[in-house]
């Protein structure tokens, strides 16, 4: 095996085994339990030491024969216009994130009490932590609760970490909702727990049609009322053997045919509507196994399953607490007893990883299992020697940007008195022109590469946190994104697209501009970050703003509506204000004040303007009229 390579069963059985050893799990189930037996449609709250547990209860209605049951919609925004995977682009050409409709609409029932309640905890404690959990339908509305709350924390840069914990949660949403939540680095925030014979994380692979939506209607209807009473339970809902086996097998077969696809071994034209995300920590009478490979999850739900019976993938459903309890004891008797262990540690690892799973037992399942397990590799030290080639690699790339801070010097002293932004916007065919724009298309492909990487889990988790690479994304972004707003402009693509900012800024700019916000520093680090980027505009679109002022003037001059020219009005006196702030704070690089600057012309053409209006206003309105600023009377 290759030594870069660590066995991820010794990963993942012992991420398993170490959770197992935490109260997280035992008291998360408690706490849904409580949330079970509560009133209906609730959800509790309690404090331990550092940590606040908020747990949904999975007593829902049943909702199995409403119509939004079948349905997919768009999540772009979540609550209150909360955005969601803003590192996203608009202009993608891959399917938008879609969550189940049914499970979004309990989430909205929920969403104001649950937003008050965080409200007064973040404002009332000191917690340093919050777990989100829940049983079942809870599990799908305390996933959609810690989406919101994740996005909400970006969006007050607060560092209190998040959790979320589910038991038997069913499927949430489509394959671009997963990749939406991996780019974003969320996957470490959700913990699925699954045990191997439960139905309800494998409903949502088969289609919700008529036959199987009336039985799922009963079927929640039953787990609701056994969560509050078991013999109440089996007492006031019925279903038939026969319904029962239907049922298993419809999923089954649609589980199967899921698996196959997942590995692209089956027809490429089934569609799997549903697909997993985040943690998901399979739990069995042998023990736990943790995986977060999305192809891995669909294929043990699969296999698991197999070793299942249409009664027991019912009942199971139930039975979260049995699992919870026993796995610390299964953790301890496994560890006391080893015989016939592989000299291999990986081997080791697998075995022992396939045996937490549950179905080494089963010798049908046992070695597709195994092959499952042995395939889906974590990266191990992958993401730790990427993240040093990468620093190789900027060091191969700090010619190019001093290329480009020697040009800026140069446009920054000559004679035209234009400055770095107007003189690389008129470049033209300029031989420094055309070799500093080069090199900026040749850092841009270099971090759209630390991005692409980064989204895709090759970097290692904390890789955006990291001062040497938060300060080289920054010192990057200051010095480059006025070339491409300047290039943006000469080409004119403002007049086919729109202007930059709204329109044409590129993902790495507003993914650095998160992580210089995020970022993690004292006042004294800030003040060094502060002097190391003091010669460049502190706004990176500061250009851009001042091209959008440009075109205010223009309009100015001919439009003739009032409550339009004091829209544009007001629009240039904010900017106005705005600029001369930056200025005085000293904000601002020298090219901003150069004489021929686009910003110094605006500032000669908006004082001309000023006093040809103040002319105008000395005449009587009906001897004067503005056409294209000039003085009609």
């Amino acid at each position: 095996m290759d030594s870069n390579e660590t066995s991820p069963f010794e990963s993942s059985e012992m991420l398993a085994t170490f959770l197992a050893s935490t109260p997280l799990l035992t008291e998360s189930w408690r706490l849904c339990s409580q949330a079970n037996a509560a009133a209906h449609r609730s959800f509790v709250t309690e404090r331990i030491g550092g940590v606040v547990y908020v747990a949904f209860s999975g007593v829902q209605m049943a909702v199995g024969s409403d119509p939004s049951w079948t349905n997919l919609v768009p999540l772009d925004t979540i609550a209150d216009d909360v955005p969601l995977f803003p590192s996203r682009r608009s202009t993608e050409v891959e399917e938008p994130a879609l969550v189940h409709a049914g499970m979004l609409n309990l989430f909205f029932s929920f969403f104001k009490s649950f937003q008050n309640q965080i409200f007064a905890i973040m404002e009332n404690t000191d917690a340093k932590a919050i777990v989100i959990t829940g049983h079942s339908l809870g599990g799908a509305i305390a996933s959609l609760c810690t989406l919101w709350f994740l996005s909400y924390l970006r969006s007050i840069s607060s560092a209190i970490s998040v959790l979320c914990i589910t038991f038997g949660s069913p499927l949430l949403g489509n394959k671009s909702f997963s990749h939406a939540i991996l780019k974003e680095r969320w996957g470490g925030n959700f913990c699925h727990v699954v045990s191997k014979h439960d139905i309800m994380p494998r409903l949502l692979f088969a289609p919700v049609q008529p036959p199987l939506s009336a039985r799922l209607n009963f079927l929640l209807q039953y787990w609701h009322l056994s969560m509050t009473s078991s013999e109440f339970g089996k007492l006031a809902i019925q279903i038939s053997e026969q319904e029962k086996a239907e049922l298993f097998a419809f999923v089954m077969a649609y589980l199967g045919a899921a698996a196959a696809a997942a590995t692209q071994d089956g027809e490429r034209s089934l569609q799997i509507w549903f697909h997993p995300f985040g943690s998901y920590f399979f739990v069995s009478e042998e023990g736990a196994v943790c995986v977060d490979s999305a192809t891995t999850v669909i294929q043990m739900m699969h296999l698991s399953f197999t070793t299942s019976s249409a009664v027991c993938s019912i009942e199971d459903h139930l039975k979260y607490g049995d699992y919870v309890y026993n796995l610390s004891l299964q953790s301890l008797k496994r560890n006391c007893v080893q015989e016939n262990v592989p000299d291999s540690s990986y081997e080791a690892g697998l075995d022992l990883a396939l045996k937490s799973s549950g179905i080494a037992s089963q010798e049908s399942t046992a070695t597709p299992a195994k092959e499952c397990l042995r395939m889906a590799r974590r990266m191990g030290l992958k993401p730790t020697l990427n993240a040093a080639r990468l620093a190789v690699s900027l060091s191969r790339v700090v010619p190019y940007r001093a290329q480009i801070e020697w040009y800026k010097a140069g446009c920054d002293e000559a004679d035209d008195q234009m400055g770095y932004y107007d003189s690389f916007k008129s470049r033209g065919s300029s031989k420094p022109g055309m070799r500093v724009n080069l090199n900026r298309i040749k850092l841009a492909r270099f971090w759209n590469n630390v991005i692409d990487m980064l989204e895709s889990n090759e970097l290692p988790h904390d890789f955006d946190r990291r001062a040497k690479w938060v300060n080289a994304s920054q010192s990057y972004k200051l010095l480059v994104e006025p070339l491409d707003i300047a290039d943006y402009y000469s080409r004119g693509m403002h007049r086919t697209k729109g202007h930059y900012i709204q329109h044409g800024r590129e993902k790495r700019h507003e993914i650095f501009d998160r992580w210089w916000k995020d970022r993690k520093a004292t006042t004294v680090k800030e003040n060094h970050e502060r002097s190391m980027f003091a010669s460049l505009t502190q706004d990176t679109c500061f250009w851009a703003r001042v091209e959008e002022a440009r075109d205010w003037l223009d309009s100015v001059r001919s439009e003739s509506d009032t409550s339009k020219l004091a829209y544009l009005w007001d629009n240039i006196e904010k900017f106005e204000k705005y600029a001369v702030e930056l200025i005085k704070n000293k904000e601002v690089s020298k090219d901003v004040l150069a004489k021929n600057s686009s910003y110094s012309i605006w500032v000669g053409e908006l004082r001309e303007l000023r006093e040809l209006k103040a002319k105008l206003q000395s005449f009587p309105p009906q001897f004067a009229r503005v056409v294209d600023g000039g003085v009609v009377p």
